[in-house]
């Protein structure tokens, strides 16, 4: 019993956590790999204004904070995972007979 209530309180949250947050990571970093691109032209560019790299710049990093907060997502759905897993294995057995 204790076992099924650490499985569905604990390692299944943990686990939706995750996905959730793997989820939302990939078209995050698909967005920080653009706005680098972008960012990168634009610094060569010998035309490009101030104003045009101070936003280019804040574009990118603000993709690059949405991929640290959905990388802490997926690492703490990991150990909220572990934790329960851990907490499954510590159990204690109760096959034995008391005589």
């Amino acid at each position: 019993m204790k076992a099924i209530a650490l499985l569905l309180l604990v390692i299944l949250p943990g686990t939706s956590m995750m996905a959730l947050s793997t989820y939302y990571l990939f078209p995050e970093w698909t967005a920080l790999t653009t706005s680098h691109k972008n960012f990168e032209t634009l610094a060569k560019s010998p035309s490009a204004t101030i104003s045009q790299l101070f936003v280019a710049q804040s574009a990118e990093n603000r993709h690059r904070i949405n991929c640290f907060a959905e990388g802490v997502g997926v690492l703490l759905g990991m150990a909220i995972i572990s934790i329960g897993i851990h907490g499954i294995c510590t159990l204690p057995k109760n096959n034995q007979k008391n005589d």
